[in-house]
């Protein structure tokens, strides 16, 4: 069967591909109706609050991470989704219809959990069969979605096997299968890839998007992963202490962070404590004392003179030198305390003469070792100046 006539298959009659979508971006489109709306959610469990009021708009046909460490509130969040937890208070409203009081096996949703929960008793094929045999579906319709869905994750030569029998990735996708073959509208995946090795996780990472892609499922996938992250979302919610702290795509979560909980949580990051000397519409500069140096970001900010601020610079945006550069502003001057070459990159600690140590990350675009620097080592850093942020919070 070809990839069009299985999409068509599995899909419901009004979904559409998320490939077409994503090239429209569906959330930035005046009007456009959210498939997922999270009105004033909050869950507490006594007098402890998991999830603290968040409201959030997910888009049909999107691949939206929640993204953010342990005790964050975002398995809890999914789980409300799911229906295995009720909100205290606010409300869950799916393809339209509010959730509130209905049970997780009458929602138009799956789960796909951490531990795959697979039963280990019975073959793949009884795996996927499970859920469409105990709505009672016929024998014929039950054989064909499965080997349908088996086919769509590469494992219809694998059906007769039993768990045990499979690789972690091979049971993962197992696992999606099982979730997908029911037809959700809505899929939840709680860390689906957390099991796996680097590797094999991050091979697995594109499979997932291509199937998305292929079914037009809408995903909200919890982790705490931020390379994870950022490879699979259409857009990511990062949260903190219950509360969503930023809702952005992934390039400007990265490039863009609104906090600095976010900046730090987000990848490696560089922050440089100062006050605010100038500022204007397209311009902000900045005195600080842990760089002894005078910063400078040539887009604006509201912020006020004296202004106690943070720039943020990514590691591999700075550029390392022995030599001085011709550039005031932007420059910080200090040692090599360490350094780890990691084959495609090198990675830099330096010590300024303030105490504060910087991360530097160069690629190694050279097998020559007198491009690279090593202990004790004085070395300049300097930076674009459209290449950091100020943070106010």
């Amino acid at each position: 069967m070809s990839a069009t006539s299985m999409i068509e298959t599995l899909s419901d009659s009004d979904t559409v591909p998320a490939a077409s979508l994503s090239e429209q971006s569906v959330w930035k489109q005046e009007g456009a109706t959210p498939f997922l709306r999270i009105e004033n959610v909050s869950k507490k469990f006594g007098e402890f609050t998991a999830v603290d009021n968040v409201s959030l708009n997910i888009y049909k046909n999107e691949l939206f991470c929640l993204l953010g460490g342990s005790g964050s509130g975002k398995s809890t969040l999914l789980r409300m989704l799911a229906g295995f937890e009720a909100p205290t208070s606010g409300r869950i409203i799916i393809d339209g219809v509010d959730m509130a009081g209905i049970q997780p096996w009458k929602r138009p949703v799956n789960m796909m959990f951490q531990s795959y929960a697979l039963f280990p008793h019975l073959s793949v094929e009884e795996n996927v069969a499970f859920g469409l045999k105990r709505e009672g579906l016929g024998r014929a319709e039950v054989k064909q979605r499965v080997n349908q869905m088996l086919d769509m994750v590469q494992l219809g030569h694998l059906g007769k096997r039993k768990p045990h029998q499979l690789s972690g990735g091979q049971r993962q996708r197992v696992a999606l299968a099982r979730s997908l073959v029911k037809r959700p509208k809505l899929l939840l995946l709680d860390e689906p890839l957390g099991a796996l090795d680097k590797k094999l996780r991050e091979e697995t990472q594109f499979e997932l998007i291509n199937i998305q892609e292929e079914l037009g499922v809408t995903f909200v996938v919890v982790t705490h992963d931020q390379e994870e992250a950022m490879t699979l979302a259409t857009r990511i919610g990062v949260m903190n202490h219950g509360v969503i702290v930023q809702t952005a795509e992934p390039h400007d979560v990265y490039e863009y962070p609104n906090s600095r909980f976010v900046a730090e949580f987000v990848g490696s990051v560089n922050l440089f404590e100062g006050r605010v000397i100038e500022e204007q519409s397209d311009f902000v500069r900045i005195r600080s004392a842990e760089a002894d140096a005078v910063l400078y970001v040539n887009h604006g900010i509201s912020c006020a003179p004296n202004q106690k601020v943070h720039m943020a610079v990514r590691p591999e945006k700075m550029r390392i030198s022995r030599e001085q550069p011709k550039q005031q502003e932007n420059c910080v001057c200090g040692v090599v305390e360490e350094y780890a070459y990691m084959g495609g990159l090198t990675v830099y600690r330096v010590r300024l003469a303030s105490g504060k140590e910087v991360r530097v990350t160069q690629p190694n675009m050279s097998r020559s070792s007198s491009e690279r620097f090593t202990w004790k080592d004085k070395v300049y850093l300097y930076w674009d100046f459209d290449s950091s942020v100020v943070l106010t919070a």
